[in-house]
């Protein structure tokens, strides 16, 4: 559990707010959350890696074309 108390009596609960939402942000929780939210299928580590090397190729060659304005 994240924990974050006031420097002193006149920090400000913007202040305070802003420092609880960036140690949570450190710590990953959400993206844990939101990792958990569906089931997702075993899979091996070199297929996940494989996957995201022909997203990101895929994703690159999309912008290249968007580039120049083929589509």
């Amino acid at each position: 559990m994240i924990q974050v108390t006031r420097k002193d009596q006149k920090e400000s609960t913007e202040n305070l707010l802003r420092r609880f939402n960036r140690k949570v942000q450190q710590s990953g929780v959400i993206s844990a959350a939101k990792q958990n939210q569906f089931f997702e299928k075993p899979m091996s580590k070199r297929d996940r890696r494989e996957k995201a090397i022909i997203r990101k190729a895929r994703k690159a060659d999309k912008m290249k074309k968007i580039k120049l304005g083929i589509r």
